[in-house]
């Protein structure tokens, strides 16, 4: 008998103590939701609320300057949109650049890491802050400077050059050095992926590399299997940024050349020409419909990258990935 009122008790205690802990835990969700109601407030009234009330307007002819005359046109934008030449052209301007734009800035910051990761070298801490202070600087401040750096006749890239005998080209005029020159101010900036890259790396196990020197491995065969294995997460993370960058680029291309798309419409990007059809033309309804196929775009190549990871990127974790 009292075995079982010892068990009796000890299930009730038990039972007592499981109520306990949830409204412990109800109590921390209550003040959790509190402290992130600001947000939760944010977003659902400056990003969902936007979002569903521009796709609203895709199926509308909404015009800024003449609310009053909006009407339900159902899916003409989008029939619109699909036969739309400048659509056509904007896109692969986009998809040009991309083609460009993107192997050089997973590249670069790999590089810049790999080299400031070195054990010899001197005044690291230097570098360092000299690599990420250009991403703190304003994206349109910035564009100016570059724009002044790459004039023609005046600019300190070209003066340079022609001081070394070689004659500079016209970086924001010709069709051939456009992209290298919006390339050059991009990567100007990205002092951020160089800190992750860089974290990435010195947080990879120094027994590793110990071992692969013992097996007679050089610095090239280390890189090649154990650093880029082991900071394949960032990269990851890089890709997907720079995926969804690139098709929303817009603010270098637009300073850079006043949103004409010169030289030869080579920097009409997408996010420019949607711009335009929003506020140039005013067809808000049909810049709605633009930026929805954008949304749509970027989240199956979000998917498609998200798929393809457990291939090759690694988790030192191991598990579901």
């Amino acid at each position: 008998m009292s075995t079982i009122f010892s068990e009796f008790s000890l299930k009730n205690l038990r039972f007592r103590r499981a109520e306990k802990m949830s409204a412990l835990a109800k109590s921390e969700a209550r003040w959790g939701l509190l402290f992130l109601s600001p947000w939760i407030l944010g977003f659902l009234l400056w990003t969902l609320l936007p979002m569903l009330a521009s796709l609203a307007f895709s199926f509308t002819n909404y015009d800024l300057l003449h609310p009053d005359e909006t009407r339900w046109i159902g899916l003409d934008n989008y029939v619109r949109f699909f036969n739309d030449p400048l659509v056509r052209t904007s896109s692969l301007v986009s998809l040009r650049f991309a083609l460009i734009a993107l192997p050089v800035g997973i590249a670069q910051p790999i590089v810049m890491a790999a080299l400031l990761n070195s054990r010899h070298l001197v005044g690291k801490r230097f570098f360092v802050t000299m690599f990420y202070m250009p991403y703190i600087v304003p994206l349109v401040s910035a564009v100016y400077i570059w724009q002044g750096m790459m004039n023609t006749r005046l600019g300190w890239i070209n003066l340079a050059l022609e001081a070394m005998g070689v004659e500079g080209p016209d970086w924001l005029n010709s069709t051939t050095w456009i992209y290298p020159a919006l390339i050059i101010v991009g990567l100007w900036g990205v002092g951020d992926m160089l800190l992750y890259h860089l974290a990435a790396m010195q947080g990879i196990p120094t027994e590793l590399y110990e071992a692969a020197r013992v097996d007679g491995a050089g610095w090239l065969a280390s890189f090649r299997h154990i650093t880029l294995p082991m900071i394949t997460p960032v990269i990851f993370y890089n890709l997907v940024l720079s995926f969804i960058g690139i098709f929303q680029y817009f603010i270098i291309p637009f300073v850079l050349t006043g949103g004409t798309g010169k030289p030869g419409d080579t920097t009409k990007f997408y996010a420019m020409q949607l711009y335009k059809e929003a506020f140039g033309y005013r067809h808000m309804g049909y810049a709605a419909t633009m930026a929805w196929m954008l949304f749509v775009a970027v989240m199956l190549v979000t998917v498609v990258l998200f798929s393809t990871h457990r291939y090759w990127v690694y988790y030192a974790g191991g598990g579901e990935r």
